[in-house]
């Protein structure tokens, strides 16, 4: 008998839901977006954060590559202009404790680009290597009984439609509507939880200047403990020689939309390194504001009751405040309980959905204890509050990050846990617990650890006379 998956959501964690069914032997695949999807590496409505910077960790490549596998994902994103950027060399990372040095030996390495090339460079993979068909089309419910979701319900020209289906997996984003499907098959008392640190985005794309070419990416951090707005920025190179500025405060220190207060706010930092690097490089683009950055939890898994043939994936399950780039990860993360679990025991057999939504869950809740124990420190937050446990762990993160100012045990630590090729609990282990008593055995850096070179670049640049 022929069996036919529905995905909502031609997003990164839809798309990669497609590949693992597919993968998976399931005979007809349908993903539908209400969007059109570019006919390229462009952005596109649905995906609010889509102008500000992504960071593609380790740990999500790493399972990206082989959910879509023969495709050399990788070498295909590099080959259209990716860069491979190094955590233990290739940054300038200014933290609350102090600037971490670039250390000569190899680390965790992450990827970044523009998001509209990340997803049209899987998206196109996807397509090519896998029988997945993709539907314009706007979903306003779900259909079946509490006990089993039998399809999905979409708008179309005339009316609407029913479009069947042996299973549903909704990875619409943080837009989803699943709260309100759930309710329309009787199912409610979902639990939810928001925490709202306030956080603006802005960003602004530039041409890399000429001579900048393999400039480091740079970052200011954010610092969660001087009860004052956290304010950050980053430059990063994406393709097409070209640098992506984004900017982030939360509540009370949000940046401006305006050319001339963007340059004034890299400048105020904590330090003015990125409104130095900037100063003198032609913008691309006005300046892009986007306030859809608050941490959203739904727990689907802890509901009584759930429906067989439908699950849910990616942002739909959890979203995190985009600092903290694990958005991508997490997705991937989802996908691969999805392909497993149906590789494993088909399609229609029974527990599967909730199985896989339970699997994807413990990646989420990783996920959101990294995000919300941060974010719950900032003046304003709406919908946190610290807790004994989240001082305790603020404490030991803070005592970590500053240890790894000048300790390679801790910085290796930090790195695998926010590449997001292990989790939380490395920061626990003999090792890094040891290098966080022990504290940093060097000095603090007065400085960002630029080479020669790099100084001489900078000040090739700088039009502040800083």
């Amino acid at each position: 008998m022929s069996r036919r998956a529905v995905v909502i959501g031609a997003g990164l964690a839809g798309t990669l839901a497609a590949a693992v069914l597919s993968a998976a032997g399931v005979d007809e695949v349908i993903v539908l977006d209400r969007d059109d999807l570019p006919e390229g590496p462009e952005h596109r409505k649905g995906l609010p954060q889509g102008r500000h910077a992504h960071l593609l960790m380790a740990g999500g490549l790493a399972v990206m590559e082989d959910l879509v596998p023969g495709v050399g994902l990788r070498k295909r994103l590099l080959a259209a202009g990716a860069h491979e950027i190094s955590l233990s060399s290739g940054m300038l990372a200014l933290t609350p404790e102090g600037w971490l040095r670039r250390w000569r030996r190899e680390g965790p390495v992450m990827l970044t680009c523009s998001r509209a090339l990340l997803d049209w460079e899987v998206r196109s993979a996807v397509l090519e290597h896998c029988p997945v068909e993709v539907r314009r089309a706007a979903v306003v419910g779900l259909t079946g009984s509490p006990e089993r979701v039998r399809g999905v319900r979409v708008t179309a020209p005339g009316g609407d439609t029913d479009l069947e289906a042996d299973f549903v997996v909704d990875a619409s984003g943080r837009g989803t509507r699943v709260v309100t499907w759930l309710a329309g098959l009787g199912l409610r008392g979902i639990e939810e939880r928001t925490v709202d640190s306030g956080l603006v985005n802005a960003t602004r794309v530039y041409r890399v200047p000429e001579g900048a070419e393999r400039f480091p990416l740079t970052i200011v951090q954010p610092d969660p403990y001087g009860s004052r707005p956290g304010r950050s920025g980053m430059v990063l190179p994406i393709e097409g020689g070209r640098w992506m500025v984004s900017l982030g405060g939360t509540r009370g220190g949000e940046p401006p939309a305006d050319p001339e207060g963007f340059l004034r706010y890299t400048l105020a930092l904590p330090d003015p390194l990125v409104g130095r690097l900037i100063s003198g490089a032609e913008p691309l683009t006005d300046v892009h504001l986007s306030r859809s950055t608050s941490n959203v939890r739904r727990y689907l898994e802890r509901s009584a009751r759930w429906p067989e043939g439908f699950t849910v994936l990616g942002d739909a399950l959890g979203t995190f405040n985009p600092v903290y780039g694990q958005g991508m990860s997490v997705a991937a993360f989802g996908a691969r309980v999805l392909g497993r679990e149906v590789s494993r025991c088909g399609l229609t057999a029974p527990g599967l959905a909730r199985r896989v939504l339970r699997g994807a869950a413990r990646s989420v809740d990783a996920a959101w204890s990294m995000a919300v124990g941060q974010d719950v420190l900032y003046p304003g937050v709406r919908g946190g509050r610290r807790g004994v446990a989240d001082r305790a762990v603020a404490a030991y993160t803070r005592r970590m990050m500053k240890a790894a100012t000048g300790s390679y045990a801790a910085a290796s630590a930090i790195w695998d846990v926010t590449s997001m090729r292990t989790p939380p609990t490395r920061m626990f282990h003999p090792a890094a617990l040891l290098a966080a008593l022990a504290g940093s055995p060097l000095p603090p850096l007065p400085e960002a650890p630029m080479t020669p070179g790099e100084r001489k670049v900078l000040q090739g640049l700088d039009r502040t006379g800083l």
